[in-house]
């Protein structure tokens, strides 16, 4: 097993920052405020267990020591559709807490594929991540994220399109397979 926290920082420094698919991830980034947890879960209950503690983690620490945390599982959920599946139990997990508004939780999956599109489509890298992910963001830094770049949501997202279109299959696989 590679060692999955390097790897997941690899595709944070490669694709993440460095195509600016995340307009604030290079400054909590480069500030030390991403926590990478890499769950060692056996079944979803563990699993779980981890979401709990990260969330209560983060809503209890000061953005500035922990502005966002990614909760990767190597091994858990090596089908895209049974972790997709999954997320309607992560809102739910989102809501016993009581942090809808407050947290929100954005999905990546080696093999994330967005409704209406083909499997092979590139757009569909900007939610592939090397290993199932769990990306637990506060409202508040999204907000003030979209807000630096414009207000606008809709645009950021076109613009990530775009970025994958111009690099294309062989550049997007070329950036991933870059030591």
């Amino acid at each position: 097993m590679p060692d999955v926290e390097a790897v997941t920082r690899r595709w944070i420094e490669k694709a993440v920052i460095g195509l600016n698919l995340c307009p604030f991830a290079r400054s909590v980034y480069v500030k030390n405020q991403v926590r990478i947890v890499v769950s060692q879960a056996r079944h979803l209950d563990a699993f779980l267990d981890d979401l709990d503690r990260e969330l209560d983690l983060l809503v209890n620490t000061p953005a500035e020591e922990i502005d966002t945390t990614l909760l990767v599982h190597p091994t858990l959920f090596p089908d895209f559709e049974v972790f997709n599946d999954f997320l309607n139990v992560v809102d739910d997990v989102v809501a016993e807490h009581e942090l809808e508004g407050v947290v929100q939780v954005a999905p990546f999956h080696p093999l994330f594929q967005f409704e209406g599109t083909e499997a092979d489509d590139v757009t569909n890298a900007t939610n592939r991540a090397p290993f199932p992910t769990l990306h637990l963001l506060r409202e508040d830094s999204v907000e003030r994220a979209v807000a630096s770049e414009g207000g606008d949501a809709d645009a950021i997202v076109e613009r990530n399109l775009q970025t994958l279109r111009e690099l294309g299959a062989a550049g997007w696989q070329a950036l991933m397979a870059k030591p």
